[in-house]
């Protein structure tokens, strides 16, 4: 049975409402800041707790959510009463507090990484394992993993917030203003780059699939790339200050040779690897099998396979070298205080509106595909089919689509993240993942266990592209893809093969920004469907935002002045 490590108001875990009083604590149980983190097993509760953080109630705060409905690639869509998808499609913050979640979220993130860098420095856990050696290697684990992590929700802040308040300490200042974008990026850079240098450099192959999805040093050598390209894009193409170097707090900087110095290691003794076919990272590769039937005749005459998630049931998840750094998912109850938010909303959200097919089930219709995509990717490429899901196709179980329900529709819906469902032996059409794990609520709201991938291997290699203005991972990648022909090394080939590895996974947007593409990008229109009514889409993004989001106005409020609104909202 799939579990996730729910974190459930540990008194030493510091518990995050607003930046001004992200400090506060409770002891609850007898447990305190002066009681806890003495074991490997407050430890280990105290890491759950940093991992839960990254969940949001308010679905637009997630990231994934969030950065998909601003790329170009993909539309507001949904019903037309959906109209927060749209807003946030058009660049518009009607409420306010839309991104309220994110902000608060990933500072309870960073208290609680705070607290774990802090007091397991001075713990001792000798008591606890066979030789010193091993308890050592616990504490650098643990140490660096909530470095990780702070840096990874910070980076997260920065992405959609720009420069935003530090907090590194227990005792940091709780109402200081706004670092500058790159301080931010300093502190970023510098836990990355410690986290490296604390974790232990096991190979993934010796890592227990217990650990699947959390943070080793090789998924912190992965991010500082994507912090490395991201801050240097950005500072050159939207803030117009060219640089090609990551700042540090202390003063000094990286480099592109430092951060393919860390590429280089991650390649070379990570463990990680490509799968062999891009479309066994999917789940619907799996459908197939777990039915018994050919669901998807393509998916059975090309002996697809899903490599699985984490080796948690007997029947999959050996194969999975790619994934690196995932956010688990699992399956919720309404009876549950925010039981909808450990099941993965994208999928809910990406699949068809009011159309319950098989394999393909029903969902809000949110997100659909920009047809532009579609028509100018080549059929050679099988990511093409293998990533878009296309309406009115036998082969691919929609011949019984019905349109007329959702605004935006264009007839392309993301197949990478969607509903999954397929008949029982007793002949009810119920969820893919619920059978995999006999979960018995089959609610179709609540029934989407699917992890969402942060970083795969394929993007190590296609980073190290682009740093290095190299060829070799660009054509990894594409011989990976289904023995596309080589190229040679240029940034539009380069902009070419993300968009067609990562189209629909949060990245594309990130994307446009640091290349400085995104205010090109929305400059077209086309044909789609609101309601089974002809209509036309446009969206035109507004280069007075600097590709930020608005500051959630709570925040702001509570800041007494401290904070000031992004520019543009």
């Amino acid at each position: 049975m799939k579990t996730i490590k729910y974190f459930i108001a540990i008194s030493a875990i510091i518990v995050v409402s607003s930046c001004s009083d992200v400090l506060d604590t409770e002891n609850l149980k007898d447990k305190s800041l002066e009681t806890f983190y003495k074991s490997p097993t407050d430890i280990n509760e105290a890491i759950a707790g940093v991992y839960n953080a990254i969940y949001t109630t308010n679905v637009h705060s997630e990231e994934q959510m969030a950065a998909n409905l601003m790329d170009n690639m993909m539309l507001g869509g949904g019903g037309p009463d959906d109209k927060s998808a749209k807003y946030v499609d058009n660049f518009e913050d009607p409420t306010d507090d839309t991104y309220y979640d994110l902000w608060g979220q990933s500072y309870k993130g960073i208290a609680r990484a705070n607290a774990i860098i802090e007091k397991t420095a001075d713990a001792n856990f000798t008591t606890y394992f066979a030789t010193p050696a091993q308890a050592e290697e616990f504490k650098n684990q643990a140490i660096g993993e909530a470095l990780f992590m702070r840096a990874f929700f910070y980076f997260r802040l920065a992405k959609f917030f720009g420069g935003v308040p530090l907090i590194t300490k227990i005792d940091g200042v709780k109402n200081g203003p706004r670092a500058t974008y790159s301080e931010t990026f300093a502190q970023i850079a510098s836990d990355l780059k410690l986290a490296i240098e604390t974790m232990p450099a096991k190979p993934f192959t010796s890592i227990p699939t217990s650990e699947y999805g959390h943070a080793n040093k090789w998924v912190a050598e992965a991010y500082l790339a994507r912090v490395f390209l991201f801050y240097t894009g950005y500072m050159t193409n939207i803030e117009k200050q060219a640089t090609t170097d990551l700042p540090l707090v202390d003063g000094s900087k990286l480099t592109a040779n430092d951060v393919t110095t860390h590429l280089n290691d991650c390649i070379n003794n990570s463990g990680y690897k490509l799968a062999s076919d891009f479309r066994n990272i999917w789940p619907y590769s799996y459908v197939n099998k777990a039915s018994g039937k050919p669901i998807l005749p393509w998916a059975a005459t090309e002996n697809l396979s899903w490599i699985g998630q984490d080796g948690s049931t007997p029947t999959f998840g050996t194969g999975n070298f790619e994934s690196m750094f995932v956010q688990r998912f699992s399956f919720g109850d309404w009876g549950w205080s925010n039981g909808n938010i450990y099941t993965n909303r994208l999928c809910l959200f990406n699949a068809l509106r009011d159309n319950s097919l098989v394999p393909f089930g029903a969902g809000w219709g949110w997100l659909t595909v920009n047809p532009k995509l579609y028509n100018n990717w080549s059929d050679l490429d099988p990511r093409k089919r293998g990533s878009i899901l296309e309406v009115g196709k036998a082969d691919q179980g929609t011949e019984n689509y019905v349109g007329g329900f959702g605004t935006h529709e264009t007839g392309y819906f993301n197949k990478k993240y969607t509903s999954l469902q397929y008949p029982t032996a007793a002949g009810a059409t119920v969820g893919m993942f619920v059978q995999l794990y006999g979960w018995k609520n089959t609610d179709m709201q609540l029934m989407h266990a699917q992890d969402f991938i942060f970083m795969r291997f394929a993007d190590v290699l296609l980073m190290h592209s682009e740093i290095t203005q190299t060829p070799a991972g660009i054509n990894a990648v594409r011989t990976r893809a289904g023995g596309l022909p080589s190229v040679g090394y240029s940034i539009e080939a380069l902009k070419e093969e993300r968009l067609h590895e990562f189209a629909f996974e949060g990245l594309h947007w990130f994307d446009l920004v640091r290349w400085g593409d995104v205010e090109t990008a929305f400059n077209d229109s086309f044909p789609v469907k609101n309601t089974g009514t002809d209509a036309t889409y446009s969206v035109k993004y507004r280069p007075e935002t600097k590709a930020l989001v608005s500051i959630p106005e709570t925040e702001i409020r509570l800041s007494n002045g401290v904070y000031v609104q992004n520019p543009g909202w």
